[in-house]
């Protein structure tokens, strides 16, 4: 029995790459900044019965997560980026190799369509990304880690829960496409990684990709209908939309950059523009859902419904 440890267990995709990995047959280690909080879909009696250890880290901070993992044991983890680091991770990567860690599943972005060290800096997200994966490169080399690179998470819509719960989202760029991956199939296809030690079909990029692309409008609409609400979208001006996702948590220099994505236009982006659902690359992500947890990809439908309460305003 492998032993594993998950960063960031409290959180949508943490919580279910944890217990996947446990389902899978490992011993799964549980660290976290606090650990009193509570893992979601994870009871204290589940916990208690499924053998999990709680332990404090914090992926900041490669002392804490050397200390982690050498009172642990644990020889795999599952790791998400910690923006802000001014070494791109490579300090905690290295702590993680130092302290025993053989092999990393590490969460990033399908917004990586092109070699790493040619994504321009003024692509924010997939260059930060990229980035942690380059410090991964150097550490661990390509073979000793797998990159899990998931499309447009459908968590980004509770932002307009209020809206949704009084049947009118006013929101910038509804033409914008989406294919709403979620937390469960991205966690899912983590924690199989994870459980196994490695990748299938050779892949050491693996995509994962929700089986539905639509507008963001029409996203919200199939929403509101999970929900048993009739909800329209109105659409506002770029400046309200940047000033809307500021306010709703989304640091500055991320909001503009997606605001000035949804400027150019449903089209303009690479991946789920005109005919994403036709691209080799969307498929594969599609198909891997399935390919590592076993479970075709879950609709915006399904999801919504299982998760009604993050809803909830």
């Amino acid at each position: 029995m492998a032993t594993v440890i998950v960063f960031g267990p409290t959180g949508n995709i943490g919580s279910v790459a944890a217990r996947t990995a446990q389902e899978n047959g490992a011993k799964v280690v549980l660290a976290m900044r606090d650990t009193k909080k509570k893992i979601p879909g994870l009871s204290e009696e589940e916990e208690s019965k499924g053998g999990y250890q709680r332990v404090t880290a914090d992926v900041t901070k490669p002392d804490t997560v050397a200390e982690a993992i050498k009172s642990t044991g644990a020889t795999r983890a599952f790791m998400y980026i910690a923006f802000g680091t001014s070494d791109h991770m490579k300090a905690t990567f290295q702590s993680l190799k130092d302290s025993g860690i053989e092999f990393v599943v590490f969460l990033s972005s399908s917004t990586i369509q092109i070699e790493k060290s040619d994504i321009p800096q003024k692509e924010i997200i997939s260059w930060f990304h990229a980035q942690a994966e380059l410090s991964l490169d150097a550490v661990y080399g390509e073979e000793n880690y797998v990159a899990v690179r998931p499309g447009r998470f459908i968590t980004n819509l509770v932002q307009y829960k209020q809206g949704i719960n009084d049947g009118e989202v006013k929101m910038f760029g509804s033409n914008m496409k989406m294919d709403s991956t979620t937390p469960t199939d991205m966690g899912r296809v983590s924690g199989s990684i994870l459980a196994a030690g490695q990748s299938k079909d050779g892949q050491r990029k693996v995509y994962v990709y929700g089986p539905q692309i639509k507008s963001m409008g029409e996203t919200i609409k199939a929403v509101g209908k999970a929900l048993g609400k009739d909800v329209k979208t109105t659409e506002i001006s770029a400046e309200e939309g940047l000033q809307q996702s500021i306010a709703h948590g989304t640091p500055p220099p991320i909001a503009k950059y997606i605001n000035d994505l949804l400027s150019s236009g449903p089209d303009a982006d690479q991946e789920l523009g005109e005919k994403g659902e036709e691209r080799e690359l969307y498929k594969t992500g599609v198909k891997n859902i399935e390919l590592y947890s076993g479970k075709k990809a879950t609709s915006i439908e399904e999801w919504v419904k299982a998760n009604k309460s993050v809803f909830e305003v």
